[in-house]
Formats: C-alpha cells, structure tokens, sequence
C-alpha cells in the first residue's frame, strides 16, 4: 500500500486529522473515534505507520501516536502540479457568486 491508497479511508483521514492537533495516545484515538473498535483503529494506525504518515512511540504502558509531516511531501508534490489552476477555479466561483447573490468579495450590495 502506497501513501494514496492510506490516505483514501476516510477513518485513516480521521485519525490524521486528530493527530495534526497533538501527539495521542491510542486509547485517546479510539475513544474519539466510537464507531471503530480498537482492532480497528489500531489496524489502520498501524497502516499509517507502514506508509510513513504516523510514528509510534511507547510511554510506559501507552502508545503515543504522532503525525509524520515529511510523510506527507508525496502527496503535495502531486498536488502542486494542479495549484496553478486553483486561483482561475476560485476567482470564477467568486464571480458567480457575485451574479447570483448580489455579493462581491463577500460583501452584500445595498
């Protein structure tokens, strides 16, 4: 499994999501995750370990989570060959919000 495939489950997401914030324990990621039982989320932390996004470390009994930034430099490599397009996408939406709600830059026309 590649970082892509990793990265496609939303629970995966979620749990990237999570440690963004703050380094976790496991059982803090399980209790905020309550629709995954704890096999579940610790198999998909132990994919995110394996693909490089997460790293563990132990603290007594418990196991610390950590987000891998440099895991992610895959992932924004392939999307910055596609930022050059965002700018012309957002300006037009602007404008069309613009059109249809009376708006510019998010400001209501008297």
């Amino acid at each position: 499994m590649d970082v892509f495939e990793a990265v496609a489950e939303p629970h995966r997401r979620a749990l990237l999501d999570l440690l963004v914030e703050r380094e976790r324990a496991a059982g803090e990621l399980v209790a905020c995750l309550p629709d995954l039982s704890q096999p579940a989320v610790s198999r998909h932390l132990r994919i995110l370990r394996e693909v490089g996004l997460v790293e563990m470390r132990p603290d007594g009994q418990r196991r610390m989570y950590a987000l891998r930034a440099d895991g992610l430099v895959e992932i924004d490599e392939w999307i910055s060959r596609y930022r050059r397009y965002w700018p012309t996408h957002l300006d037009a939406i602007e404008r069309h919000l613009a059109d249809t709600h009376g708006t510019e830059k998010g400001v209501q026309k008297p």
